[in-house]
Formats: structure tokens, sequence, C-alpha cells
């Protein structure tokens, strides 16, 4: 009887989907109290007085990943940023647009660092609020939630909580200050926090609230500041070894121990070997066929670079070897006597 094998069909991919009309959200804005618009904190000059948060408005559209994503002129041009209307339900171009209609990948990189995964340009510095695109000086992967619902079940706040703030991507850690109407969240990714708070700002989970999401602060807790940094240290070090190649390393460490002249200490010397086989291992080895074990063809150095150093090391070696062996077998020459060359002189003789 013969073995079938079964392939999963392949997943097919669609186009991005047409979020809005162009001309259905209504972009009028309500009425200021101020006449200085501050570009900064992108609000009216002079309307402190009132809550700003009171006033706010309800969002109008909404991004649903499961029925909105899909593929864009972005996937074709090779454009790595994100769209910021797709983000936030509203884009009328679909597969048109030039931006990605999808969420960050956990590998998601950008060009530019000092960019979100948007394009925006971050600051040095977050804003008083917390607002805006961020700062490049902090990697922030958490989000501050307020103006909660409350919900007298604690398991139903958690479950609606991740339920909407789970979309954007992997959640590793959340708190729910209940009583206040405020929780904290913690995504995989910075970039996924920042898809998140542009997604879920202004608008609402189970009830009837007006979500202020913003850039939560430093978490002034010692042991979190030090996972923090150790995380950061951990992703930096992965992200190195996985662009260099084993044999780059095993050449530079090769190169390093020839330079500071530590043969004897990064290759271990061997006990003495009969005349005959000295004689075999003096011959220089035959290069080896490109795309061997000792090269894959994808480092700096080839195959045959890497049997160069290799030789030069074991010489070296052996060069080490040699002189140990000179500098023990040295014998210092004797004392000459003092005494008998001077014929008994004696300075301390007045007759002489």
């Amino acid at each position: 009887m013969s073995e079938t094998t079964v392939t999963a069909p392949k997943r097919k991919l669609r186009p991005a989907r047409k979020q809005v009309a162009p001309d259905e959200i209504d972009k009028s804005e309500s009425v200021q109290a101020g006449k200085e618009y501050n570009i900064w904190y992108n609000k009216w000059a002079g309307g402190d007085k009132e809550d700003a948060l009171a006033n706010k408005t309800l969002s109008q559209s909404r991004c649903i990943i499961a029925r909105d994503a899909g593929y864009t002129r972005a996937d074709a041009t090779g454009n790595k940023y994100c769209c910021l209307f797709f983000a936030r339900g509203c884009c009328p171009y679909g597969h048109e647009c030039n931006y990605l209609h999808r969420l960050p990948l956990p590998n998601h990189t950008v060009p530019d660092n000092s960019r979100d995964c948007f394009g925006r340009e971050k600051h040095s510095d977050y804003r008083d609020d917390m607002g805006g695109v961020g700062s490049f000086n902090r990697v922030n992967r958490t989000l501050y939630i307020g103006k909660i619902a409350e919900s007298p079940d604690k398991n139903q706040a958690k479950e609606t909580l991740l339920r909407h703030f789970g979309e954007w991507g992997k959640i590793v850690k959340w708190n729910i200050l209940y009583q206040r109407g405020v929780a904290f969240v913690t995504y995989e990714s910075e970039h996924n926090a920042s898809f998140a708070k542009e997604a879920m700002a202004n608008q609402s989970m189970d009830g009837d609230e007006i979500l202020n999401v913003r850039w939560a602060t430093e978490d002034p807790n010692p042991g979190e500041i030090v996972a923090e940094q150790k995380r950061i240290e951990e992703v930096g070090q992965k992200a190195i070894s996985g662009m260099l190649d084993e044999n780059l390393v095993e050449a530079a460490q090769t190169i390093r121990a020839l330079e500071d002249g530590d043969e004897q200490d990064f290759y271990p010397i061997e006990p003495d070997k009969p005349e005959s086989e000295q004689e075999e291992e003096d011959i220089r080895p035959m290069k080896k066929a490109k795309n061997s074990e000792s090269g894959n063809g994808n480092g700096f150095f080839d195959a045959d670079a890497l049997d160069n150093l290799k030789f030069y090391a074991e010489m070296a070696k052996k060069q080490a070897e040699e002189e140990r062996e000179r500098v023990r077998e040295r014998k210092l020459p004797p004392k000459p006597a003092m005494a008998s060359l001077l014929g008994g002189y004696g300075s301390g003789e007045e007759s002489d």
C-alpha cells in the first residue's frame, strides 16, 4: 500500500478592503475654546479650563483586522510602513493604498528607527500628556488606558480588556486598577503598541465609554527596570548573533589570536608526535571545493580563505611550540669569576 501525502491548500491572499467611502467620514471639527492652535499638543490653546477628555467624541470608524486586512501596493513596492488611516479604520483606498494594511509582524523592522510603524518621526522626549508619536530614546511597549467603564465582575473586565486590545498583537503583561477605570497593557513589540494606540484612540469596548489611550510612563519598580534592561540585552544579542556567520566568528577569533600572540592560550599544545606524522602535517592541505563543510558560501570568507586561515594558525601554533622548546633547552653561560680576573687586586692597600 503506497503512502499518500496530503498537502494543505495554499492560503489565497486577498486584497485589502476599502474601509470607508471617500466622503463618508465627517471631518468637521467641534467648536474650539482657544484662538491659537498648538501643533505639538494637537489642540487649541486657551481651552485648558474645560475638561478636554469630556469634550471628546466617539470615533466614527474602527479597524477590524479579520475583515479589513489584505495586500496593497506596499507589498509589491517594499514599503515597510503601515497605513495610519487603516489603523483608525478610515482608509478609502484599500488595495490601492501605498502603505501596508496589516498588523506589524513579530520580526517587523522599519528602515529608520527614529520613526514609528506608520513612518512618523519620533521625538527626543514624550509630550507632557504622554500622547503623540513617542520618543526614540526609550523602547516603550506599554499603553495607559483610561476612562474604562466600571464592571462589577473582575474576570469580565479582564476578558473584555484582553479581547479588545489583544486584537492588535501579543500581550505579555497587563494590569487593571479596579474602581479607577485605568488599565495598563504591555505588548511584545513596540510596533504593535503603537498600532494599538492609534486603533483604540477614542474607541469604546463593551460599554459606552470613550477610551483615553496614551503611552505609559516608565515603571518605577526596580525589578521591572532590571528585567527590561535584561530583555533589551537579550534581544540585541539575538539580533547580532543572527546576522553573523559561524565561520566568520571562528575566523575573527583566529585572526585576533594571531595578532595578539596568544597562540599557546588559544590553541592547546599537543604532545610531540613521530617525525613521520610531523612531516605529513607540514605539507600544506589541498584546497577544498566550495560549499564544503568548512563554509557554506554565505559569509564574508569562502572555503579557501577559511582553509588558509586554519593553515596559518597551525603554523603559528607549531612555531610557538618550537620557541618554547628552544627556551627550555637554552643554557645560560656561567658567571665569570671577577676575583681571578682582577688578579687579587685590593683597593684598600696603600702600598699598591
